[in-house]
């Protein structure tokens, strides 16, 4: 990543953390105080309409912004080197509980809880642990610690999910909060780097646009996220929404634990590959340089 890169990023995340605090717990409460009068469905209709306003409002800025565009060059490829497909393999287990990492939690208060305010709050205390917890561990990690970062996010993520599967009450979606709000930091502080390391080597090897790769990275994604529905689907239909809301998740979060092989097999060849793209250092031996002479 060039300089403007990491400075428009680290915007970005600043403003998205901001956002992420304060407008969930503006909107549960909104809601919250709107349902003691019986006015609920206005105040979700309120909402949605903020939404598609803000959106209009960010297209037209996209529409009369001055920006440019990136050099036009071929992005979709259906082969690439045999080092992306084992990102695609880490990718597709990524994409298996990524849906459940936006749901889950919304799901599970409403459910068991039953307050948008109480939703609104948990989110908003989680983006600000989510915050601090990517804050500290960026600060105190280097890359070689990246593949145990991976493995702390898989781990806490696996525990968060058992832990819900077993109690399923109000005190088990707090402790599932609390667990999945530390494993969701530290499984993206890991995986992008790990992602754009990937994207960074193959580009040069491969002469190819980093477009192509993030397009097709996003197949990968798409094949875990409709395999993680489909298996929350399955036994929802099968046996009940009870039994998938308790267990789907446990099965997908057991499922992601292979990501840490793959994650190790990847960041290990990757070393590989950066030392074959060094140059090569001259094997002759110094010689005597003359001296000058008039």
């Amino acid at each position: 990543m060039t300089i403007i890169e990491i400075i428009i990023t680290a915007w970005k995340l600043f403003f998205y953390t901001i956002i992420a605090v304060v407008i969930p717990v503006l909107i549960g409460w909104f809601i919250e105080f709107n349902a003691v009068d019986g006015n609920a469905h206005l105040a979700y209709k309120i909402v949605t309409g903020l939404v598609f306003i803000v959106t209009i409002l960010a297209s037209i800025m996209c529409f009369r912004g001055d920006f440019t565009n990136p050099t036009e060059k071929k992005f979709v490829y259906f082969k690439f080197d045999p080092y992306w497909y084992k990102l695609l393999r880490l990718a597709t287990l990524k994409g298996l509980v990524q849906g459940f990492l936006v749901t889950a939690p919304a799901m599970l208060i409403m459910l068991l809880v039953g307050k948008e305010g109480a939703l609104g709050t948990a989110q908003s205390i989680g983006a600000i642990i989510a915050a601090v917890a990517m804050y500290i561990i960026g600060r105190n990690t280097s890359p070689k610690h990246r593949l145990y970062v991976f493995g702390a996010g898989l781990l806490l993520f696996a525990i968060a999910a058992i832990i819900n599967g077993i109690l399923y009450s109000s005190f088990g979606v707090i402790l599932f909060m609390l667990f999945l709000l530390l494993a969701k930091p530290l499984l993206d502080l890991a995986y992008f780097p790990i992602q754009f390391s990937v994207i960074d080597i193959l580009r040069k090897k491969e002469k190819r646009s980093e477009f192509a790769y993030i397009l097709n990275h996003e197949a990968g994604l798409y094949i875990g996220r409709l395999t993680g529905a489909g298996t929350f689907l399955i036994l929802a239909y099968c046996f009940s929404v009870e039994i998938a809301m308790r267990y789907a998740i446990v099965i997908v979060a057991i499922l992601q634990l292979a990501s840490y092989w793959v994650a190790k097999d990847i960041i290990k060849q990757g070393k590989i590959e950066n030392i074959e793209e060094a140059p090569a250092l001259s094997n002759e031996e110094p010689g005597m340089i003359a001296p000058f002479t008039n």
